[in-house]
């Protein structure tokens, strides 16, 4: 059989230039950012931090869309424990709290103090057996007192005395009186005062401070989740919607396979969520998940800082020309490519989109940060954090750990890593580095005569650079200080 090899030569970030063109962007804050996740979902800016166990968890995902992104909660933890996480994204931002946090007048102190640490927040709703509103209690009530084994009835603040609103109540009505009255919190009640929600001034204030979050149709920060491709990811992919997760993510290394179009029939059947499948990094690959119900397509093999799946297998397409190859057939089939991987500057980030890429997901270049759960680790004075492929050795022995209860020798031996576990230094809030990337998108969007990704598509030319060329790119000849 003679032997297949494609003529072209396939590229990445670092072989290519974008070509300077002409521009009336008079200003960065002219250019609009925005981009879609999936059919259904546009995010301001076309960032989305990656379903990795070193990278997002609850505070990433709340960071993320704050600023107008999206976070993907890993799946290497129990199903509890991801619906926990949803929940907890959901409670962090809303107009209206639906399902406060409520705890019975017969309740201690200590409990009221553990549950509000435990559930992170600073206020409790007490409620009767029937659900009836009988008052409520705040950190500032159980955070001094001498006792505590009394009960909650002691310290919190009687029905009688609380300002409540109905459950039509507009924000601005909120607004209002939470202002008059100089309180934090306003208890929502049906007409048998049964509480049926909550808005806080707090949740008003973040309104006010995130104007461009990422939000669903009641107000609340929205969130994906990843699931694999097994039967009890079924379940995991529904408990996770109900708990309201807005996008689900089939997370894969080869997405281009019967295992995942099978899953993603299922999923599209069963939920009423956008589904998000890959990875690939093949149009034919983008046509087949398309063709299954993908309301978006991952696209990435290979390019991960920490992956090394093209070392063990032999396999992967250089990432520039996995979504210059991808994205065509994306926009042909109306299907958004999410390129996932080899990102590690605003000036990769531009190159994806314009490679035609509508969102961008990034992993090691946000581990780093505060928001991220990665370990802490110090070295030479320095601080990391530790970072790890989903596909290493140790996140491999997690998985099977949480699937099976137990690990044993021959567990360890079966596992054949196809990623790293590394160490990135610790870069500060994930606020500094979207500054960062998102302000160099705005000055690339303008060296395009772009004022926005769809316009930066049409106007984007690549040419080919050398070695000297990617030199001459950055600092050269001077000593920096």
């Amino acid at each position: 059989m003679p032997m297949k090899i494609r003529s072209d030569v396939a590229l990445t970030f670092d072989d290519v230039l974008l070509v300077p063109r002409r521009s009336d962007v008079r200003s960065r804050k002219q250019v609009d950012t925005s981009s879609y996740l999936t059919k259904q979902i546009r995010l301001k800016i076309p960032i989305v931090s990656a379903n990795m166990d070193t990278v997002t968890e609850t505070r990433m995902a709340i960071a993320m869309a704050r600023q107008g992104g999206i976070g993907i909660l890993h799946r290497f933890m129990t199903i509890p424990q991801q619906v926990e996480m949803v929940e907890r994204v959901k409670r962090a931002e809303s107009m209206i709290v639906d399902n406060p946090i409520t705890i019975a007048a017969s309740a201690t102190v200590q409990q009221a103090r553990e549950l509000m640490a435990e559930r992170e927040v600073g206020g409790l709703v007490v409620v009767s057996d029937e659900g009836k509103l009988l008052g409520m209690v705040t950190t500032r009530d159980v955070l001094l007192a001498v006792n505590g084994d009394a009960p909650v009835s002691q310290v919190m603040t009687p029905r009688e005395r609380l300002v409540v609103a109905g459950k039509e109540e507009t924000l601005e009505s909120a607004r209002e009186k939470l202002y008059q009255h100089r309180i934090e919190k306003l208890p929502l009640v049906d007409e048998n005062d049964r509480v049926v929600g909550l808005i806080t001034a707090q949740d008003i204030v973040k309104i006010q401070e995130h104007p461009n979050a990422t939000k669903d149709a009641r107000g609340r920060l929205m969130v994906g989740v990843a699931v694999g491709a097994r039967g009890e990811d079924v379940e995991r992919a529904q408990a996770c919607v109900e708990a309201g997760a807005d996008v689900v993510v089939i997370d894969i290394a080869h997405g281009h396979s019967d295992l995942v179009l099978d899953m993603l029939r299922t999923l599209k059947k069963k939920l009423s969520v956008p589904i998000i499948a890959g990875n690939v990094a093949t149009a034919e690959g983008v046509r087949d998940l398309a063709e299954a119900g993908a309301d978006a397509v991952k696209v990435g093999v290979g390019a991960g800082s920490i992956c090394i799946t093209r070392v063990v297998t032999g396999f992967g397409i250089p990432q520039l020309t996995a979504i210059l190859e991808c994205a065509r057939e994306g926009q042909r089939l109306g299907v958004p490519i999410i390129a996932d991987g080899g990102v590690r500057n605003s000036g990769d980030l531009v190159k994806a989109l314009a490679a035609g890429a509508s969102t961008v997901m990034l992993g090691s270049a946000l581990a780093g940060t505060d928001e991220s759960p990665g370990a802490s680790v110090v070295r030479e004075g320095r601080r990391y954090k530790v970072v790890r492929g989903m596909a290493s050795l140790t996140a491999n022995i997690q998985r099977k750990a949480i699937e099976k209860g137990e690990i044993s020798e021959e567990d360890w031996g079966e596992v054949v890593p196809e990623g790293v576990e590394a160490i990135v230094p610790a870069r500060g809030t994930v606020v500094d580095i979207l500054h960062q990337f998102v302000g160099g998108l705005r000055s690339g969007l303008s060296y395009a005569g772009a004022h926005t990704i769809e316009e930066l598509w049409k106007n984007a030319e690549f040419v080919p650079i050398t070695q000297a060329g990617y030199r001459e790119s950055g600092a050269h000849d001077v000593s920096k200080i």
